[in-house]
């Protein structure tokens, strides 16, 4: 029986090694949308030697290929190479983001605010508060992994409860829970951006709000938090039973005076916003009202970016100055200056991406697909359901092989969006799908940018700590999280209800 249990081990070692040689095969993001980009080029040649065509739906006309292998061709590619990057709707939206983000974390007050949360936390309540401190953590992108999941284990070892156990918890709200959140983060108008290019392959003014799929999400986020809270205390933390490893347990420091001073210059500031934003939103001429009175079309919903540049900014700057981290004007602008260098990566592979989706739409190559997709896939069928339920599971089994979600949906989007628009499904609802999809494998994927760095933490408490011992840990977290998100979403597409403001389920031509 041992022997058994050893080779299922052993074959389980070696799928896993398979797995995480064929994301090492793949090229670079960057090179991979670059020959995507050349693909694209070469197929529109062979498209219109071939006469492919297609009737649209929606206007009845007939769309042909556009040759890009030609004089005009090779002329457009050079001539608007820049402002495809330039234009590319995602790059303004996360560079402006950032910047807000940016001077809230150079400061210190997202790290103040998670270490608040659970120091506050009762013992009953830990693992649930730390799952769900994960999740909001995802508002200022990567600081749960650096800051928070290490953290939980330390504060597990403090409470004589198994570290790794603890960080398994952490690790499922920031990772697991990526797409879910009580706030909007950089995500957000990422995903949005990138949704609304693919749309408009369909509808030249279809507009994709950074709100889109704020309901759900808000909603995920305790579904998820619950979720990952009885995996840990039911499953996780019984298979590892008691620590009695070597590393001692270390003391969680208090917040400081001047930490306590900062957080409430900080929340003063947030009072005096909602203050400013409720003035301009509860009368009917509201000066934050939209130009026809209503809160939908309203410069508080689509400035959203805008908003979480003011109010990271602004408690950023509030926090330190309270803690006296910042001085003068310059520490401000060099914590913006931070917080952009790590989007370095982001905006070389955006130049590419941006390249490669411009050249779908000039082919037409996206309509020809999405017409032809959907007609497969309305000939198979499929009710909504299932049909959502296995771009799920697609979603998720590409998360195994390319790591970073804008990467992804990048490739993705221009496909499946126009695609579901043509069956009649909202843009809106094929982003929340891939979201699904792309958070609940994020835990056991080798590809993800942090996976090495999860494994360090582990083998602070387990030495011998590998990629086995990472994915046989998070797996139930997966299993758990799909059953979780998927009732959640046959529920939400049951009664019909809107993803966010003004974003529903279904797509009119």
């Amino acid at each position: 029986m041992e022997r058994k249990k050893k080779e299922s081990k052993s074959l389980f070692n070696r799928f896993l090694n398979l797995t995480e040689k064929a994301g090492n095969a793949l090229p670079h993001p960057g090179t991979l949308f670059g020959l995507f980009a050349l693909s694209i080029i070469i197929l529109s040649a062979v498209a219109a030697s071939l006469g492919w065509e297609a009737i649209h739906p929606g206007t009845g006309e007939t769309i042909i290929p556009v040759n890009l292998m030609t004089e005009d061709g090779l002329n457009r590619i050079l001539l608007e190479m820049v402002d495809n990057f330039t234009s590319f709707a995602p790059l303004g939206i996360v560079l402006v983001a950032m910047l807000g983000i940016g001077v809230a974390e150079g400061s210190g007050l997202i790290a103040t605010i998670i270490r608040l949360l659970v120091l506050s936390a009762p013992n009953r309540l830990l693992t649930f508060i730390l799952v769900f401190s994960g999740v909001i953590s995802n508002t200022a992108s990567d600081i749960g992994y650096v800051l928070l999941i290490p953290l939980a284990g330390i504060i597990f070892g403090a409470v004589h409860r198994h570290p790794i156990a603890g960080m398994a918890a952490a690790f499922s709200g920031v990772s697991g829970g990526f797409s879910a959140n009580l706030l909007l983060g950089t995500i957000d108008p990422l995903l949005a951006g990138l949704s609304e290019e693919a749309a408009q392959i369909i509808d030249p003014n279809y507009l994709v709000n950074p709100t889109a799929n704020y309901y759900f999400m808000f909603v995920s986020t305790f579904i998820i938090a619950f979720a990952g809270t009885w995996v840990t205390e039911k499953i996780v933390e019984p298979r590892l039973g008691k620590y009695d490893g070597d590393v001692q347990p270390e003391k969680i420091e208090k917040l400081s005076t001047n930490e306590k001073k900062g957080l409430k210059y900080s929340l003063i500031t947030f009072v005096i916003i909602t203050i400013i934003v409720l003035i301009g939103i509860i009368p009917e001429d509201g000066f934050l009202r939209g130009s026809d009175g209503g809160m939908l079309t309203s410069p508080l919903i689509k400035g959203v970016v805008a908003i979480l540049f003011i109010v990271a900014g602004l408690m950023g700057i509030a926090y330190g100055v309270g803690v006296g981290k910042f001085k003068n004007d310059t520490d401000v602008i060099n914590s913006m200056s931070s917080a952009t260098k790590t989007l370095s990566l982001y905006i070389v592979i955006v130049f590419f991406a941006a390249q490669f989706v411009a050249y779908f739409k000039w082919t037409n190559l996206g309509v020809i697909f999405a017409v032809k997709g959907a007609d497969l896939i309305a000939s198979s069928g499929l009710g909504i359901i299932p049909l959502m339920l296995m771009f799920i599971i697609l979603s998720a089994m590409i998360n195994m092989l390319m790591g970073s979600a804008s990467a992804k949906w990048a490739l993705m989007a221009p496909i499946f969006v126009p695609m579901f628009m043509l069956l009649g499904y909202s843009p809106e609802l094929t982003q929340v799908v891939y979201r699904i999809g792309d958070s609940i494998t994020n835990i056991i994927s080798p590809m993800m940018s942090f996976f090495a760095l999860i494994i360090a933490y582990f083998q602070k408490y387990d030495s011998k700590a590998g990629i086995g011992t990472i994915i046989s840990t998070m797996l139930p977290y997966t299993i758990i999280f799909f059953v979780a998100w998927a009732i959640l979403l046959v529920i939400w597409l049951f009664f019909g209800l809107p993803l966010g403001p003004d974003a529903g389920i279904y797509y009119n031509m």
